[in-house]
């Protein structure tokens, strides 16, 4: 009875509230995508190359968690990207702004309810390994949890997914080689490396980054952890590509600045547009080869 209880109480709670949520966004338009992006801070342009778009803010949204970060706009744009259905999220919601990791990861579940399959996760990060200049893009391979939380801690909803589901291919290989040969034709120098996710606000000290060069991180940020978490637990594939907006504490005598992080951002901005354009072509591709019809 004990279990019964649990059961119910969890399916009246986030499942049941990102379905109502999915169904508010999905009433709005009659597009039904089946890949999703997530743009980090400064890169929220590409939203606006999107055709036959419906904007929707997230305020708007119940139960979406308002953004309070400067260089992220707020907005769930369902739209076409060269004639792709595709849901875009200019910006998203930290822990370092008061938000659990439950706020955190309701718009991936949300997603998860409206249809998507496979979420792009973009974000600005300090760079950390040799050679990486401000406007490099990275492609995750891995990441490095130092959040100190996990989504799926708490009574498992198998509505979602498993109790303990693997990470060992997080980021999926099969993405990741899209993304190099689309960056490839492009002529865009595509980096690939371990993300390091902490809970932020404040930049990473000299012997942080130290520690997390050790460690085998490659770059390092305040978000994407948990939404590949809720995401692979969902049964959503995804790829994630970092914005180096910065070189990290220690790395370079300049101090960090959030002003510069969303310039450094814009300036990518475009090279990041680009490589997302081509890459949601080919994923649409290969779901119209299986049947999916993305």
């Amino acid at each position: 009875m004990r279990g019964a209880r649990t059961r119910t109480a969890i399916r009246g709670s986030d499942y049941t509230r990102a379905g109502q949520a999915a169904k508010f966004v999905l009433a709005r338009t009659r597009l039904r995508p089946k890949i999703a992006v997530v743009l980090g801070t400064g890169l929220g342009s590409f939203a606006e190359r999107l055709t036959n778009a419906t904007k929707i803010a997230y305020g708007q949204i119940p139960g979406f968690p308002r953004t309070t970060t400067i260089g992220h706009a707020g907005n769930l744009m369902i739209g076409k990207c060269g004639g792709v259905p595709v849901a875009v999220m200019q910006g998203r919601v930290h822990l370092y702004e008061g938000y659990s990791v439950r706020d955190v990861v309701f718009p991936v579940r949300v997603r998860r309810r409206m249809g998507v399959e496979i979420v792009i996760l973009t974000n600005a990060a300090g760079g950390i390994s040799e050679g990486l200049r401000a406007g490099d893009l990275v492609l995750i391979r891995d990441h490095i949890n130092l959040q100190g939380v996990n989504p799926l801690t708490g009574a498992n909803d198998e509505n979602w997914g498993q109790r303990f589901p693997d990470m060992t291919h997080a980021y999926a290989e099969k993405y990741r080689a899209i993304a190099r040969e689309e960056a490839r034709k492009l002529g865009i120098k595509l980096r690939e490396g371990v993300y390091a996710g902490l809970p932020g606000p404040t930049y990473e000290t000299p012997a942080e980054i130290g520690y997390l060069r050790a460690i085998g991180a490659d770059v390092v940020g305040m978000s994407t952890v948990a939404e590949t978490i809720a995401a692979r637990h969902a049964g959503v594939g995804v790829l994630g590509i970092s914005c180096v907006t910065n070189l990290a504490a220690g790395i370079s005598d300049q101090a960090l600045d959030h002003a510069e992080v969303l310039e450094a951002g814009e300036r990518a901005a475009e090279k990041l547009s680009a490589l997302l354009s081509a890459v949601i072509s080919s994923v649409a591709r290969e779901f119209h080869a299986k049947g999916a019809g993305a």
